[in-house]
């Protein structure tokens, strides 16, 4: 999947509070990890994530081979809008 690198960040800026780590117990991971999905680069607290960054408008095209961090971003979000 691509997005691009700034629609990345935005989603993870759209997180309330604790999602990264929600994200993390849910799928098994370090919280570390999860923030490097969204951009942060501190590899030696956490895993490197499936994640490409070819340059391009909006921070450039970021190729993301598994999309299961995303896909438990966006659960957490629709399940925040129905609660509003």
């Amino acid at each position: 999947m691509n997005i691009t690198f700034a629609e990345l960040r935005k989603i993870k800026h759209s997180l309330p509070t604790g999602s990264v780590k929600l994200i993390a117990q849910r799928l098994s991971l370090t919280e570390q990890t999860v923030r490097n999905y969204f951009g942060a680069m501190k590899y030696d607290a956490g895993e490197i994530a499936d994640f490409q960054l070819q340059p391009g408008p909006d921070g450039g095209i970021v190729s993301l081979d598994d999309t299961a961090i995303l896909d438990a971003a966006n659960q957490i979000l629709q399940e925040q809008n129905s609660h509003n």
